[in-house]
């Protein structure tokens, strides 16, 4: 993958903050640290990408800015769901939109003769399979979670869909920033209504910082 100058200098200014975010999930005595790293993986996604996208057309870059205002959002409720269980369907709600805009994006750019249905119902089986799983323990949060599997599903197929349609580098980044985005969520879903997953925190952050920084690299890389 080549990168510019100023994408090899964020991915290293990028770097450093999800590691730091990462140290602060494995270490207890740190963890006051997380509510300052946390959130600093999209907001400098947020800087970057708007100082980098000025050619972009500009539908693109506002649903790109809101995909990432409303992820950081939804990463601030997520930091004090434990006071609040009503925070976690804000986080929820407010990713839930981060994905539709993600849609918007990624569909200004589908390949109309490539279909959809394979590559769905693949996500389907494997959607199902989760599903049984956190379906016991799911409780009121059962129609929810089941609205925001469809969405999720919808934004990994619309980016697949963007295959042949824009260069291999593009596409691979912003299929394998939404896989990674699918991880992410199943990891998290699992180990709040299945049960604890071994370094649950970690692995969630890991997938999800990767998972965003590949999207915005993939739309950055991208022609209008």
């Amino acid at each position: 993958m080549i990168l510019t100058k100023p994408e090899k200098q964020f991915a290293l200014i990028f770097s450093l903050i999800l590691v730091m975010e990462l140290i602060c999930n494995l270490f207890e005595s740190l963890i006051q640290w997380h509510f300052f790293t946390k959130p600093l993986i999209v907001l400098s996604l947020i800087v970057f990408f708007f100082l980098q996208s000025k050619t972009h057309h500009n539908s693109i870059r506002n649903f790109m800015l809101l995909a990432l205002l409303f992820s950081l959002e939804g990463d601030i409720f997520l930091m004090f769901d434990d006071q609040n269980t009503k925070l976690f369907m804000f986080g929820l709600a407010a990713f839930l939109i981060a994905h539709i805009m993600y849609i918007i994006v990624f569909l200004k750019h589908r390949n109309k003769s490539k279909q959809p249905f394979l590559f769905f119902t693949i996500l389907l089986i494997y959607a199902a399979g989760l599903f049984y799983l956190l379906k016991d323990g799911l409780g009121d949060m059962l129609i929810p979670v089941v609205v925001y599997m469809i969405v999720i599903l919808t934004m990994a197929t619309t980016a697949y869909l963007r295959k042949g349609n824009v260069p291999i580098q593009n596409y691979n980044l912003v299929f394998l920033g939404a896989i990674l985005f699918l991880v992410s969520d199943s990891l998290l879903a699992l180990n709040m209504f299945y049960k604890p997953i071994p370094l649950a925190n970690f692995l969630i952050m890991l997938t999800y910082g990767l998972a965003q920084f590949s999207i915005v690299l993939g739309i950055l890389k991208q022609s209008n």
